[in-house]
């Protein structure tokens, strides 16, 4: 029986990496974002993957919108197994240096449009009692860093919803899933998206990951959703581990080094397209595809995530040697 899943921000970046993935199981996947051209070339990634494409047209900061694209979605493809939230846009420059115009939009876009997937989703699974919600987070989630204000406090915002909700969901005793995936820096086109008021290109904090890293643990989640969230990267693991232990150590370093590390050191160019208010990507636009400009130093594995998805097996491993020198230790003295 095929699947029917739903990504967010499926024209670029990890949602088309996703999107790929997801076709390649043999799932029917109806793609939402703003962007023409990437859709179109999304679309034909799905196809050529094995997978059936729908793709739409879908400002996620418009619920009405969203809503009846799940609609249509139903209606063409079937009942929804999987949603995946993962659009979002935001603003590189210190908030003194943000519209609040610009501030606003970016907490619709990258927090109330994980709102109105969820809501979206939510509606039509509850009634069935099935189905998988995917939140694609961030470390930042967590950790706020200089530049990002408006990105962190809705990624902040998305972590604290999404617990609540599914505090709800497990009081309801249901058996819809709702799960989180923090992920850390992502070599995604973003970087020359965003827009940014940087004397010189952002570009992500290293170490960078390639987004099918992202993409592998998205699927992951969605086939083990009653884990409440799966963290990728050992930058991730270590970054919120050091904030749980020493955040204002964790202030002060990122007051000194946050600012060089998100910069490349080549002068922005003014002009760059920004996707803010409009696709990057739209009518006399172009395809960006799912990765950004930094392939050259971008990981494609990660150890900690697997490490991650097989926490259970490591455990037991650590367990046996531990058991292991107890014992060798006591035969020792005898």
């Amino acid at each position: 029986m095929t699947r029917i899943s739903v990504v967010t921000g499926a024209s670029a970046g990890i949602g088309r990496a996703v999107a790929r993935r997801l076709a390649a199981r043999g799932d029917a996947v109806a793609l939402l974002a703003r962007g023409a051209e990437g859709l179109a070339a999304a679309a034909d990634d799905v196809r050529r993957a094995g997978g059936t494409p729908l793709p739409l047209e879908v400002d996620v900061a418009d619920f009405a919108a969203v809503d009846a694209a799940a609609d249509r979605i139903e209606k063409e493809l079937g009942p929804i197994d999987l949603w995946v939230n993962n659009a979002f846009s935001s603003v590189f420059a210190p908030f003194a240096e943000i519209g609040m115009d610009e501030f606003t939009r970016t907490t619709e876009v990258a927090y109330l449009g994980y709102v109105h997937g969820t809501r979206a989703a939510l509606t039509r699974m509850r009634a069935r009692d099935r189905g998988v919600i995917v939140q694609v987070g961030s470390a930042l989630a967590y950790r706020g860093i200089p530049l990002q204000s408006a990105y962190c406090g809705a990624k902040h915002a998305v972590q604290g919803f999404t617990e609540a909700l599914r505090v709800e969901l497990l009081h309801e005793r249901s058996n819809v899933h709702v799960t989180m995936v923090q992920m850390p820096a992502v070599n995604t086109p973003q970087f020359r998206w965003v827009l940014s008021r940087l004397p010189s290109n952002a570009q992500p904090v290293p170490p960078i990951y390639q987004p099918e890293v992202a993409a592998r643990a998205v699927l992951y989640a969605a086939e083990h959703p009653r884990r409440r969230e799966y963290w990728v990267g050992g930058s991730t693991a270590l970054t919120l581990a050091a904030n749980a232990v020493a955040p204002g150590l964790l202030d002060r370093y990122l007051a000194w080094q946050g600012y060089g590390s998100q910069q490349t050191g080549e002068q922005h160019d003014p002009d760059q397209p920004a996707n803010l208010w409009e696709p990057a990507d739209g009518p006399g636009g172009r395809d960006a595809g799912a990765h950004g400009a930094f392939d050259g130093d971008a990981k494609g594995r990660s150890l900690q995530l697997w490490a991650s998805q097989h926490h259970g097996l490591l455990a037991s491993l650590a367990g046996g040697l531990i058991a292991g020198a107890v014992w060798a230790n006591t035969c020792s003295r005898r």
